[in-house]
C-alpha cells in the first residue's frame, strides 16, 4: 500500500509541477503581450502587469524558502489575479458600451451587449486573468506545504 500512495504522490507533484509550469509559461506570454501593446495608461492598466510580477517574484521565493508561508502569498495573489480579471471584464465591456451609445446612441438590448464585447478593446481578454487565476489556485489546492495531502 505504501508503494501505491508514492506512485500518487509522484503523479499528483508532476502534475502540480505542469500546472506552475503552464502558469508561468501564461503569466510571462500575457505580461509581454500587454507590455508590447502598451497597456500601461493609468493605473487600472498597470493592475495585471503588478499581479504578474509579483506571482513572479513570490515564485522566486518559492523556489529558495519551500516553507507555507510563500505559498499563502502566492495564493492570495492568485486570488487577486481572478478578481483583477472580473474588474477587467467589466472595465472593458463598460468602455466598449459607451463608446457604442455615442456613436450610435440608439442601440440596446442584445445590439449593445454584442456590439460591446466585439468592440475596439477585447472585451474577453482580461478572462485570461481569471483563467491564470484559477490555474494558480489549483497548484496550491491541498498542496504539501499546507500539511494536508
Amino acid at each position: 500500500m505504501a508503494e501505491t500512495r508514492s506512485g500518487e504522490g509522484a503523479t499528483v507533484g508532476g502534475f502540480r509541477s505542469f500546472l506552475l509550469l503552464l502558469f508561468v509559461i501564461g503569466v510571462v506570454g500575457t505580461g509581454a503581450e500587454l507590455l508590447l501593446l502598451g497597456h500601461t495608461e493609468d493605473l487600472w492598466q498597470w493592475v495585471p502587469l503588478m499581479l504578474m510580477a509579483a506571482s513572479l517574484v513570490t515564485l522566486g521565493w518559492r523556489v529558495v524558502a519551500r516553507g507555507s508561508t510563500s505559498l499563502r502569498i502566492f495564493q492570495g495573489t492568485t486570488i487577486l489575479f481572478v478578481l483583477s480579471g472580473v474588474v477587467g471584464l467589466w472595465l472593458h465591456y463598460h468602455g466598449n458600451a459607451e463608446f457604442e451609445l455615442e456613436m450610435y446612441p440608439a442601440l440596446q438590448g442584445f445590439e449593445l451587449f454584442r456590439e460591446s464585447v466585439t468592440g475596439a478593446t477585447p472585451a474577453l481578454a482580461p478572462g485570461t486573468m481569471v483563467e491564470l487565476g484559477l490555474l494558480g489556485l489549483v497548484y496550491t489546492y491541498r498542496h504539501p506545504a499546507f500539511g494536508n495531502v
